[in-house]
């Protein structure tokens, strides 16, 4: 079970005018399963992404880097079950020649048409299905198709993921609606984990393409659930333009810090989700990395103790065998950290206690202490590297016995 996530109520996932959604059964790996998604956007849209950096990136991935600088984008499909990775010259095709059925459908170009795939990597995609199955998707398009879409991406999911949210620009009222799959192989570098967030908000393309960046990096690119980057990454932002505000193209205006604000707790929202349905997961841990003389040096201390499986193990059994820390920041890739500069905290439930500082234990520190706050559901732990006045915030989840049980059984 997510911890400490909930499905989203269809009737919360607010419209986003410019943009219709449909779903069906194309039976791409299994029967009975919704595994087809068709976005389809009003003209003038205009469209950011951010894509893996996984040297093995899809066959839809490099169609998506191909399409997306054309501008124009009417449509986005997403098929689940079968990645469409690996599969070399074949996979390719099978790409473009989905592209051409979408535009076909739907009356536009097959560059304007944006693919994505998620599922079982190094198997051929079965593009006649996928094809066979749009007329039934783009039958079901409609501007509250969120909820569906939502259930239409998933794979390893527990639940769908997805939310809503409005601010006022230019004394207008923007929405924003997102969707976010993923629970495995989690470790995104924008950047197996696709999202999509789209607003009516007017924004400009090189403010909409900066803008998701910065948030992907803050956002999609702090999460790891077992540290191995997907084939098919891929974040995407929408802006319509039909909510009426001015167009933001000024970063240092209201508006823009409105709206940047808006897509940011979204995106932190929808990678949240994600590490808290982690396959198997039962703890969501916040990873508050301080005191850093930059950003990078802050990830890499992140990223050493959300990857241990020695860590995340720790705090699946509640067992504070917290030296395990220690060492994840040891081997983190700061050479010259002085460990006796180093203070870690554990903390849950307003409650924090400092575990470690001047190269080991903490004199006040009771093992009972860790033990009692490592059996909360959300845990912080936090680290002063004392170096600096840099920060960064990460967010990981432990490992359990069912991660094993769920990727043992991936193909089943």
């Amino acid at each position: 079970m997510p911890v400490l996530l909930s499905p989203p109520e269809a009737a919360a996932l607010l419209p986003v005018p410019g943009v219709r959604l449909g779903v069906a059964e194309a039976a791409i790996r299994k029967l009975n399963r919704k595994d087809l998604t068709l976005i389809e956007l009003a003209p003038g849209a205009r469209v950011a992404g951010v894509f893996t950096q996984n040297r093995f990136c899809a066959a839809p991935v490099q169609v998506c880097k191909a399409n997306l600088p054309a501008g124009d984008i009417r449509a986005l499909v997403i098929n689940t079950g079968v990645a469409n990775a690996g599969t070399g010259e074949p996979g390719l095709i099978a790409a473009r020649a989905t592209c051409e059925a979408v535009a076909g459908q739907l009356g536009i170009a097959a560059v304007q048409v944006l693919p994505f795939s998620t599922g079982v990597i190094l198997e051929p995609l079965p593009v006649e299905r996928l094809v066979a199955g749009l007329p039934a998707a783009k039958a079901a398009l409609k501007a509250d198709g969120w909820f569906d879409a939502a259930h239409g991406i998933m794979t390893t999911d527990t639940v769908p993921k997805a939310t809503s949210r409005q601010v006022l620009i230019g004394g207008k009222t923007v929405t924003l609606t997102g969707i976010s799959k993923g629970a495995g192989m989690i470790k995104p570098n924008m950047a197996t984990m696709l999202g999509f967030l789209a607003t009516d908000a007017d924004v400009a393309q090189p403010v909409l393409d900066a803008l998701l960046r910065e948030v992907a990096d803050l956002s999609f690119n702090s999460i790891t659930v077992d540290g191995d980057t997907s084939t098919n990454d891929s974040y995407i932002l929408i802006a319509t333009g039909q909510a009426g505000n001015a167009t933001i193209v000024d970063t240092a205006s209201a508006d823009y810090a409105a709206f940047r604000a808006a897509v940011l707790d979204v995106s932190i929202w929808l990678a949240q989700a994600i590490v808290r349905d982690g396959e198997g997961a039962t703890k969501f841990m916040t990873l508050q990395l301080e005191g850093g003389k930059d950003r990078d040096e802050c990830r890499k201390v992140g990223y050493a103790i959300g990857h241990s499986p020695l860590v995340k193990t720790a705090f699946f059994a509640s067992d504070p065998n917290l030296g395990r820390i220690l060492a994840a920041i040891g081997y983190a890739g700061i050479a010259d950290l002085d460990v006796f500069g180093v203070r870690v905290w554990l903390g849950s439930q307003g409650e924090e206690v400092l575990v470690a500082e001047r190269g080991g234990r903490a004199a006040a520190y009771k093992e009972e202490d860790g033990a009692r706050i490592m059996q909360a559901a959300e845990i912080t732990v936090r680290v002063d590297l004392g170096r600096g006045e840099v920060a960064a915030t990460m967010w990981t989840c432990d490992f359990s016995y069912d991660y094993v049980k769920i990727n043992a059984d991936y193909r089943s």
